[in-house]
């Protein structure tokens, strides 16, 4: 696909968000590799699987997925036959759980997700290793009851420590006043004593080692020599014997790691899945039907980053005509249709569900182009106009009857005669090619030739003659006007000079309807149309986001995301936490990008995430017992 539409159109903004739902880094390194597909058995396949997986987001809990952390470097350790640790084995035997879970919940979904349960079956369940894993392992650590070897070291180890301790409090009691403190200390494995430097040939023993400043000594009793060698004989018998129970556990993996691997890929898979169903059902996403027959019929479809204010796009092309010209004023909506056309035809080419309406169509095309925005480069030192041009060429050699291309104010930049029949004669050229064509203008010869030529249809964005405000809606079949003069109008230009200038543009006899209409008015009360766009502006705060603990908020200033840990203040502004910091920012500034709820579960306890652990750890000391001098310290915000 067209590195230059990807950019333009910003569906690596969409593959970003769909990141945001995975739930292991490996899923998010798979969906950044996700790019629109021209196999049309492909595209069908995905977007029916991510039908059955919006489904099962809709109407049950979430899938039991594992976050994988570590997973990928612990099966490179053995695929080279190297053992694990203990904390490897427990990720292990965590993971392998997973894997069961997973599977109990895909066989669960059969008859709601055919398709996707069907991952579930190429899955397997190694419960005799993962239960082997979990009778030698116990919290990170190799069991005394994996071996009954181990177990007698142990023991025996046990009962010498006892009875060094006994050994050493007499020692201690003797040589009591040349001692720091009267505690025996465990350094580099020795059980020593704490001697003053003064005193170091009163205590006699082996060094084992210094304090920072020199003033303390940790010697090892002489008296103890015999019951220490004891000691580092068993302590070398039950390291021999645990580096034979996690080799013997690490075999036990290696010998099925062709299996984990597959489990390991199937995961990933469904993280994947899920992760674009989280999305989907986020921007209100549905199934919809692809054709290789360049007919697109979008009903009721928005820009899925524009949030629920957005103004549905009804749009169709590819039946009765190829080539469609939309006109109308400024930010009345022309570009974001554009972009919206081509976004979700890119979506869709993907494999993920679009917010569209029901009954909605899309060709699969080989490839999209597009001009849109500024492209002027300074490398090149090439002007706006120039690059555009540039552009649009390139875009001439590669178009075909399977691509779409879709062009912004194609003509402008440069004179207006010259710019319209230049307009007029990319438009014609890429319109013989057999493609789909789409493009913006507000030239009224292309108007003209839309409406001549077979195969060309207008299009207009609305616009409310009443208010003077535009409507964001595509009408196909009728051609736009500009409404320069009306918008003028509105922010409240002397009447007189405006029908003065539409008579110059337009000719004396041609009639400017909306000035007649509204001149009256404006005779009566100048003032009013310049008064009119305070009193339409809208109420902001009506429409302004409530961020709640945990939101997942976009910090438009710092062009970073953070999480919500303070509520909106009296000032209005709220506590976010950006990469450890917590800071506080006015709600203007924010943009929900994911509600809380989608993040955690609901009982989910937020200091987790905002408090350190120390203070966690604080603050439930505080909640049993009061205790002097304790107190929880938090960074200033």
């Amino acid at each position: 696909m067209n590195a230059l539409a990807l950019e333009k159109l910003e569906f690596y903004e969409i593959i970003n968000r769909i990141k945001d739902y995975c739930i292991s880094d490996i899923a998010k390194a798979e969906v950044g590799k996700i790019e629109p597909s021209c196999d049309y058995d492909k595209i069908k396949v995905l977007l029916d699987e991510q039908d059955e997986a919006l489904n099962i987001v809709k109407k049950t809990s979430s899938a039991p997925l594992h976050s994988l952390t570590g997973i990928d470097l612990i099966m490179q350790k053995l695929e080279k036959s190297m053992s694990l640790n203990e904390r490897e084995l427990s990720a292990m035997s965590d993971f392998l759980r997973s894997n069961e879970r997973m599977i109990r919940f895909m066989n669960d979904k059969e008859n709601l997700a055919p398709r996707v349960s069907k991952y579930a079956s190429s899955m397997y369940i190694l419960d005799e290793i993962r239960e082997e894993i979990d009778r030698c392992i116990v919290n990170e650590r190799v069991d005394d009851k994996a071996s009954s070897t181990l177990d007698k070291i142990r023991n025996r180890k046990y009962i010498a420590e006892g009875r060094i301790k006994s050994k050493l409090a007499e020692v201690a009691k003797r040589y009591q006043k040349y001692l720091v403190y009267n505690i025996v200390s465990m350094k580099n494995e020795r059980y020593v004593l704490a001697v003053r430097n003064e005193y170091r040939g009163v205590v006699p023993g082996l060094i084992v080692c210094r304090s920072q400043t020199g003033s303390t000594l940790y010697i090892e009793p002489e008296a103890i020599n015999i019951l220490q060698g004891e000691i580092n004989r068993l302590m070398a018998e039950e390291e021999a014997e645990i580096y034979q129970i996690l080799t013997y556990l690490s075999s036990l993996l290696m010998e099925s790691i062709s299996k984990i691997s597959i489990n390991v890929e199937t995961m990933v898979c469904l993280d994947v899945l899920f992760a674009k169903a989280k999305y989907a059902n986020s921007v209100g996403g549905r199934k919809v039907k692809v054709n290789a027959s360049n007919i697109t019929k979008i009903n009721q479809g928005k820009h899925p980053m524009l949030g629920a204010d957005a103004v549905p796009l009804d749009f169709s092309i590819g039946e009765d005509y190829t080539s469609l010209v939309i006109t109308g004023p400024n930010t009345g909506g022309k570009t974001v249709a554009l972009k919206t056309i081509g976004l979700l035809t890119m979506m869709v080419q993907s494999g993920i569900l679009v917010p569209v309406g029901e009954n909605s169509e899309f060709a699969i095309f080989s490839d999209i182009f597009v001009d849109i925005g500024d492209n002027q480069s300074i490398e090149q030192n090439l002007s706006t106009f120039s690059s555009h041009m540039k552009n649009i060429i390139d875009i001439m050699k590669v178009a075909n009857k399977y691509t779409l291309v879709l062009l912004d104010e194609l003509g402008s930049g440069t004179d207006p005669v010259e710019g319209e029949g230049l307009a007029i004669g990319i438009l014609k050229y890429l319109h013989s090619k057999g493609g789909v064509v789409v493009s913006t203008s507000h030239y009224a010869k292309i108007k003209d030739f839309a409406h001549d030529e077979d195969g060309v249809m207008n299009g207009r964005m609305t616009f409310d003659d009443e208010t003077l405000k535009p409507m964001y809606r595509l009408i196909i079949g009728e051609s736009g006007e500009s409404n320069a003069f009306n918008i003028a109008l509105k922010l409240g230009m002397n009447c007189d000079v405006l029908e003065s200038a539409y008579k110059i543009t337009y000719g004396e006899n041609k009639e400017f309807k909306p000035i007649q209409m509204i001149s009256v008015k404006c005779e009566k009360n100048y003032e009013v149309a310049k008064k009119q766009k305070i009193k339409e502006t809208p109420n902001i705060l009506e429409k302004e986001e409530m961020f709640k603990i945990g939101d997942l908020v976009n910090v438009t200033a710092l062009n970073k995301y953070g999480v919500v840990f303070a509520l909106e203040n009296k000032v209005g502004d709220v506590g976010v936490m950006v990469h450890d910091k917590k800071i506080y920012i006015n709600k203007k500034r924010l943009k929900l990008h994911i509600e809380a709820k989608e993040l955690y579960p609901e009982d989910y306890d937020m200091d987790i995430i905002f408090e350190t652990k120390e203070n966690r750890k604080k603050d439930k000391i505080m909640n049993r017992k009061y205790v002097k001098g304790l107190k929880i310290e938090r960074k200033d915000c």
